[in-house]
């Protein structure tokens, strides 16, 4: 279970214009735990106004478990059937107490498809929102509209069984890349921010394993770049690389940032468009330059902005504020955020942590 958080930093009222320190912003995952997007809209805004550069909905309701509301979809499929199985993810981890629901293709003969997957018709009815806000200046802050996508390995690896992983990567790459064009046509793309979800691309590479192609890396840096180039050079294209977030713990712990550096550099030496941001995990542990180090390895004046997820609740600002100093050891100016999503904590404890955000950037 995730620490209360207890948090009273600042005495400076919602509203209340204060000096931002430095060029550090605030960077959100995708969930955030309140009822509905417009409630994030409002709340977000005027607690951080000109500290957040994009903001997305806040995956409320069925998406707040991340990938998890796809399963419904998928059992209507025909082509596929679920099955038991005994490792929580096979391939990955074992039983870890987190329900999940598997699938299999029936016929391997047959092309599997999949219909609308719900991504774009989500994300334009909290667009729709969200222009309303604005249009009606309840807003004090125009951000982008982020709308965060897991990637095709993401889906195939969260429910397919390994046997059938790479056919259903096949169908999830059609089926998503369908959504953001349907997304893209609708959507003012220079108000758009697009972030991939790359979970078991980072964790297939440090477990070295896990993955249904080979070889890991360099098959992951395909794909990824595959899906950058497919956001407009209009809209902002990022990418969140995570570690898990199964029952509150990582699939497996980072030994340091080596994994995402690399990636970084791989995507930005062949995608064709410009990665504008890449965000990064920091567990709470790690406040040693051994974590940050590869950090060095990245290249300051590329155009990715990077952000680190070093906020943490467990011990708030000066922890929080540590992490930052051991980072500038070895990269000097970067974003800030949480390791994931905090969609699935107890939501009464939310604002706080915004509040702690913007503390965070107030005296960067």
């Amino acid at each position: 279970m995730r620490p209360v958080l207890r948090y009273a930093r600042s005495s400076v009222r919602h509203g209340t214009t204060v000096p931002v320190g430095g060029n550090v912003k605030v960077h959100f995952v995708g969930s955030l735990g309140f009822p509905d997007a417009a409630t994030v809209f409002r709340t977000v805004t005027e607690i951080l106004g000109t500290r957040i550069t994009r903001i997305p909905d806040g995956e409320s309701g069925v998406r707040s478990g991340w990938v998890r509301w796809q399963s419904e979809h998928l059992a209507r499929n025909p082509l596929i059937e679920l099955v038991n199985v005994t490792e929580a993810i096979p391939g990955f981890i074992k039983a870890d107490g987190v329900e999940r629901r598997f699938f299999r293709i029936l016929d391997p003969t047959k092309l599997l498809t999949f219909e609308e997957l719900g991504y774009a018709r989500e994300a334009l009815a909290s667009w729709a929102i969200f222009a309303a806000l604005e249009a009606q200046g309840e807003l004090s802050v125009s951000p982008r509209f982020q709308i965060s996508l897991p990637t095709p390995t993401g889906l195939a690896c969260a429910f397919f069984l390994p046997e059938d992983r790479a056919s259903a990567e096949t169908a999830f790459e059609v089926a998503m890349l369908h959504e953001l064009a349907v997304i893209q046509a609708q959507i003012p793309l220079d108000r758009l921010s697009i972030q991939w979800d790359a979970v078991f691309e980072v964790v297939g590479e440090a477990i070295k394993g896990g993955l249904h192609y080979e070889p890991r890396f360099e098959g992951s840096v395909d794909r990824l770049v595959r899906l950058i180039n497919a956001v407009d050079v209009a809209a902002e294209a990022g990418m969140h690389f995570c570690y898990g977030d199964a029952g509150g713990k990582h699939i497996v712990e980072p030994e340091d940032l080596d994994i995402v550096v690399r990636l970084i550099n791989a995507l930005n030496a062949q995608a064709v468009r410009q990665l504008d941001f890449a965000h990064m995990p920091v567990p709470i542990a790690r406040d040693d330059d051994a974590y940050f180090a590869p950090l060095a390895a990245l290249d300051q004046n590329a155009p990715t902005r990077i952000v680190l997820g070093l906020i943490h609740d467990g011990d708030g600002f000066e922890g929080t504020q540590h992490r930052m100093m051991i980072a500038r050891h070895h990269f000097a100016d970067f974003d800030i955020g949480t390791e994931c999503g905090f969609g699935r904590r107890d939501p009464a404890t939310t604002e706080a942590l915004l509040t702690l955000h913007r503390d965070l950037c107030d005296h960067a």
